[in-house]
């Protein structure tokens, strides 16, 4: 195949095409729910393009329906988000070489399976004869979760403002972060991170401020480090598979 912008570009949107058959839904879910927990369909659109991080949003929502302080709700996020300082750390020097106008819109773009796709490019060997039009496979993975996250944040911003209040979707947020940690838990520190997590938000809920939620964050994270340290560390399962957040 020839070294080409174009054809680095839509070889990374084939390659991000198939994840988006997890992040539709997840776009839409959070549409609804964030309709729900009282933000205006707006502010629930303007959250995917701006915050961009499914598991952040779900918070966000979540936490300002229940009358949440805005800074705890923005701590609780960067806490939710602090892995993106490891995917930037990671891709910094394949995008060095590159002027500021093309790192500032990717650095926009690096979310969970952006990342995936454009880091798995960068391993590879590329045609050393013509310039390293890498880059542009990143903008193209990156790119295509974007479209899918605002079509799909749309759908369910449109669908959720016609459901009654009445049927009580509040329930549908823990339920889906649930679906989203239980692939995950593959190792002794993240299930002790989730079950420390889960008492201490119980324990914690009737805190001012309702920063219950961002302290059981910490805690959990805690207690999964700790476990770490004591245990030597822990090695993840075989076949285990991340999902989106």
């Amino acid at each position: 195949m020839a070294n080409s912008r174009s054809n680095e570009f839509f070889r990374g949107v084939r390659r991000e095409l198939p994840l988006q058959l997890g992040v539709a839904p997840f776009g839409m879910i959070y549409g609804v729910l964030a309709v729900h927990a009282g933000m205006s369909p707006l502010a629930a659109q303007l959250s995917s393009s701006i915050v961009f991080a499914g598991s952040a949003q779900l918070v966000i929502a979540q936490m300002l329906g229940a009358g949440g302080n805005p800074l705890v709700v923005a701590l609780t996020a960067v806490v939710l988000n602090v892995r993106h300082v490891l995917y930037s750390a990671s891709m910094a020097p394949n995008v060095a070489h590159l002027p500021r106008r093309w790192r500032v819109p990717l650095a926009y773009l690096l979310t969970d399976e952006a990342y995936a796709v454009a880091i798995g490019r960068y391993a590879e060997s590329r045609d050393l004869s013509g310039p390293d039009y890498r880059h542009w496979h990143y903008l193209g993975a990156g790119l295509t979760l974007w479209t899918t996250w605002q079509l799909s944040t749309l759908m369910g911003v449109l669908f959720g403002a016609q459901l009654s209040p009445a049927w009580g979707l509040d329930f549908a947020i823990p339920l889906t972060f649930i679906a989203l940690l239980v692939p995950s838990l593959a190792d002794g520190a993240s299930r002790v991170a989730a079950l420390t997590g889960a008492v201490a938000s119980v324990l914690l809920f009737a805190m001012p401020l309702k920063l219950g939620l961002f302290c059981a964050m910490l805690v959990g994270i805690a207690a999964g480090a700790a476990w770490e340290v004591f245990t030597g560390g822990g090695k993840p399962a075989p076949n285990a598979e991340g999902t989106r957040a």
